[in-house]
């Protein structure tokens, strides 16, 4: 049964409320996690507790219990001048920047307007219900050492 410290496997497919598939596990290779440890989005990892090897479950998850609702303090306008001069830039590109915390921040160019850049620094599925269809492939209690580093690791051991 899915509790906290077990390493769960499973299939999904994500579509949004229009019915768009966003993303889907590969058949063959389910993703797996350390439950509990915030590895997947709040509303779906709280959803599935208790679930066992089998079962499948649709959940929705608010934009709050998701990626969170859009933060506008992330629209930010910047210059041409802070990209490499041969990266050709466009609307709907995605990168990742330092943001001097020793964190990389996801951006996406939104627009450019001549020497300005429009970035949105939320997640792209930010502000967006999500349509989780979950079926839960395997269950197993964490290893010692999987507690230690919070993370499942692969079959055979330790993988990053």
């Amino acid at each position: 049964m899915i509790k906290d410290k077990t390493v769960v496997g499973i299939n999904y497919v994500l579509k949004n409320s229009n019915g768009e598939e966003l993303d889907k596990s590969d058949e063959n290779k389910p993703l797996v996690y350390l439950h509990g440890t915030s590895q997947i989005v709040p509303g779906l990892e709280k959803e599935l507790v208790g679930l066992k090897v089998g079962d499948k479950k649709d959940v929705e998850v608010s934009p709050d219990q998701g990626y969170g609702e859009i933060d506008t303090k992330l629209h930010i306008k910047t210059e041409r001048s802070f990209f490499p001069k041969e990266v050709k830039l466009e609307a709907g590109m995605e990168f990742s920047a330092d943001t001097g915390d020793d964190k990389n921040q996801h951006f996406t160019i939104i627009k450019l307007e001549g020497d300005q850049i429009f970035l949105d620094g939320n997640h792209p599925l930010a502000g967006q219900t999500l349509h989780f269809n979950v079926e839960v492939v395997s269950i197993r209690e964490a290893t010692k050492e999987e507690l230690t580093h919070g993370h499942a690791h692969g079959e055979g051991g330790h993988h990053h």
